[in-house]
């Protein structure tokens, strides 16, 4: 059951989820050693997903070098004054997170008055609860948490509008999601190399 959403629960559990949150590089660490060992986070392991973390372990390390920020896009983030934390609840079996991550880490990079750490979705479930997408868990979903002034700024997630376009054409003309979509999202990610994201990711940022 979804706790109801209120600035004191939402406040109560950020810092909850920040206390066991992780970095970027961590998190990287831990998806590479999940697959090498055949596993994935998460209650359930199953083949698929210890699948999944390796192929999105080989996805991150490839979007890791990959995306590039022009110097519009360094400018911009420079602007932002006051404290951010970034949140994102993810798992590492996630195809969507494999893109993202790596986006949101480049631009934290930029600016020291940018956290970003990362938690797992089903060790925070209640949080997830607070920030569904049509009803659903969907994974991954980004937080802008202003701690000094205790208040979300805005949230993302859990792809870019186009793809998100792109497996709503799929599932309107067929009925569902088959398998192909995966290969089709996968497409448009390492065509779009994560500049979609990035604009998404900076609309959100509270520029000067």
């Amino acid at each position: 059951m979804a706790i109801p959403t209120t600035l004191n629960n939402t406040q109560q559990l950020l810092e909850k989820a920040l206390s066991q949150a992780i970095s970027y590089d961590d998190y990287r660490a831990m998806v590479s050693q999940l697959a090498i060992e055949g596993k994935s986070t998460g209650p359930n392991q199953t083949e698929a997903l210890a699948n999944y973390t390796m192929l999105n372990d080989r996805r991150m390390k490839r979007f890791d070098k990959t995306v590039k920020l022009s110097d519009e896009h360094v400018a911009q983030i420079a602007k932002l004054g006051k404290k951010l934390q970034l949140i994102v609840l993810t798992e590492s079996w996630c195809g969507d997170a494999a893109p993202a991550l790596p986006v949101i880490n480049k631009v934290a990079q930029l600016n020291e008055h940018i956290d970003f750490k990362v938690v797992l979705r089903d060790e925070n479930i209640d949080l997830m609860n607070q920030f569904l997408t049509n009803g659903g868990m969907s994974i991954p979903k980004l937080i802008f948490w202003d701690r000094e002034n205790q208040e979300v700024l805005a949230d993302w997630g859990p792809r870019p509008e186009p793809a998100a376009k792109l497996v709503a054409d799929h599932k309107a003309k067929h009925g569902t999601l088959l398998p192909e979509i995966k290969e089709d999202l996968q497409q448009w990610y390492n065509k779009d190399k994560g500049q979609t994201m990035l604009k998404e990711l900076l609309a959100r940022l509270p520029l000067k």
